[in-house]
Formats: structure tokens, C-alpha cells, sequence
């Protein structure tokens, strides 16, 4: 098992987050977005200087984290799938070129309301076509447990995962998104169990009517618990954390680059001290 994280939470240039993950003592480097822009976006030579910078701190990029099908793109809007498929044909040799096998995305947020069966029917044909592609570029699709059809619950999650039926389409399970969703964290987690090849670390808490994002081990997302099974379960895969304490990209919530820095120091720490315990009194 590896740790790693979306490194653009300690900072918005790429020798920041490669500084940051390197003090965590860390092998692997997360990218999502570097000055602000999409990894998938950045013109060639920016990929290119973004991924010498990585290989050059000897850190190997585990995912990329990609806006497909995420938060922003409304199943209504056909020019979101457009762009999706556009994103992936760009994404799947930069995969190739950093040996990333993994890019995570989503099922699509329903902006307009519309009806439940129809939203799945076209999250369904669109991740389908996705899966093709990137069966044909020997790459792996992560679907995350987030806003989209597949990310409604655990029977959401299974179903689309059944109806894709590609070897190309696995989970990254976010232990905190569960929290905000009022979904049971473990039942979710249980139930999707097999598919996970890869984990977000978050975690939250509800007080009243209101969710709150904090340091690993200290709200509801039961993160131990999880680290725990998977281990004992086999897992050989990475957990890659997501703070979302100083910075919440979709929020647009923002924070000076010395507290994105330290708050995202003092979250791998964190998840360093978690983990060491769990291997150790597990032998």
C-alpha cells in the first residue's frame, strides 16, 4: 500500500505539491489541477514540464484527477459528454507517458431535475462509451462515490458498474463524501467492497444541518475502520487524501498558500500516524 494525495490542496504550482508530498515522506504525487489548470488541459509542453517535475523528485503520479463526468457536468448538456470524450483522448496517453493506470471520474450531476430512469440511462450509455475508450487505451476508469447517478448509494454504484460491465470501469471509494450525502459509511463501503482499487481520504461530521469537513480521524467517515478491512481484506492499492480544510475546489473555497501548505502537512501526518498504527498492531 502507498499514500498520496491530491496534491493541489498544499498549493497551486507543481514544485509546492511536489515539495509537500516529498516532507510527507510520500512516493506518490495525485495531480488535479497545477495553477489552476486541469492536468488533462495543460498544453503539451506544460505536461511535460509538470510530469519532469515529478519524475525528477522521484515521486510516480497515481491518478489522474480528472473533471469527467464530475460535479460540473450536467447529463442535460450534451456538450458535456463532448467534452469528456475530448478530455479522456488527451488523457490517455499522458497516462501512458507518466505510467499512471488510473483517472477518476464521475456519473454526472442532474442540474434540471431530470427523471431518475432517464438520468441512469444516459449516465450508463455515456460511462459506457467512456469504458471503451479506455479499454482501448489500456487505461482504468475510476468512478468515485460523488455526485452523479452512480454515486446515489451503494445499489446505484453496483447497478452501473453491472451495466458498463468493462474491466476497464473500477471504484475510488471517498471515505468523507459519504458524510455530506447522508449515506451509512460502512454499509456503502461494504457493499462496493470488491470493485475499490483505489481510496480518497476524507472525512467530515454533521452538527445540525450542516456538514463539516476536518483532519483525518476526527469526524464520522469511520477512516480507521475502513484502512482496517481493506487491509485484512488484501488491498495493495494507494490512499491519496483530500483534505478539503483549507480549499474546496468545487466550493471555490480559497485559503493563503502558507494555510493550504500546512493544513495539508498536518493532514498527512495525520494519516501517517492512522496507518502506521493500523500496519503495526496488525503485524
Amino acid at each position: 500500500m502507498f499514500i498520496s494525495g491530491i496534491a493541489d490542496e498544499a498549493g497551486q504550482d507543481i514544485a509546492t505539491q511536489v515539495k509537500a508530498n516529498k516532507e510527507l515522506g510520500w512516493s506518490h504525487i495525485e495531480v488535479r489541477n497545477v495553477n489552476e489548470t486541469n492536468l488533462t488541459d495543460v498544453p503539451d509542453d506544460g505536461f511535460d514540464q509538470i510530469l519532469r517535475a515529478v519524475t525528477d523528485a522521484k515521486l510516480q503520479i497515481s491518478c489522474f484527477a480528472s473533471r469527467i463526468a464530475n460535479w460540473a457536468k450536467d447529463i442535460s448538456d450534451p456538450s458535456s459528454f463532448e467534452s469528456d470524450q475530448e478530455e479522456l483522448a488527451r488523457a490517455i496517453p499522458r497516462m501512458k507517458k507518466a505510467g499512471t493506470p488510473f483517472i477518476r471520474i464521475m456519473s454526472y450531476a442532474n442540474k434540471q431535475n431530470m427523471p431518475d430512469a432517464e438520468w441512469r440511462d444516459q449516465a450508463v450509455e455515456r460511462i459506457s462509451t467512456l469504458a471503451r475508450m479506455a479499454e482501448d487505451g489500456e487505461i482504468t476508469l475510476l468512478h468515485e462515490n460523488c455526485d452523479g447517478w452512480g454515486g446515489l448509494g451503494p445499489a446505484q454504484t453496483l447497478e452501473l458498474l453491472a451495466a458498463v460491465n468493462s474491466p476497464a470501469l473500477r471504484l475510488v471509494f471517498d471515505t468523507g463524501n459519504t458524510v455530506p450525502h447522508c449515506q451509512d459509511t460502512m454499509d456503502y463501503y461494504q457493499k462496493v467492497r470488491r470493485y475499490i482499487d483505489y481510496v480518497h481520504i476524507k472525512d467530515a461530521r454533521k452538527v445540525g444541518g450542516s456538514c463539516t469537513f476536518c483532519f483525518v480521524g476526527d469526524g464520522d467517515a469511520r477512516v480507521a475502520e475502513i484502512i482496517t478491512d481493506l487491509k485484512n481484506t488484501g488491498y495493495n492499492g494507494g490512499f491519496s487524501i483530500e483534505p478539503h480544510v483549507a480549499a474546496i475546489v468545487h466550493e471555490r473555497k480559497t485559503a493563503t498558500a502558507e494555510e493550504l501548505y500546512s493544513s495539508y502537512i498536518e493532514y498527512g501526518r495525520r494519516l501517517n500516524k492512522i496507518v502506521e498504527g493500523i500496519m503495526g498492531s496488525q503485524g
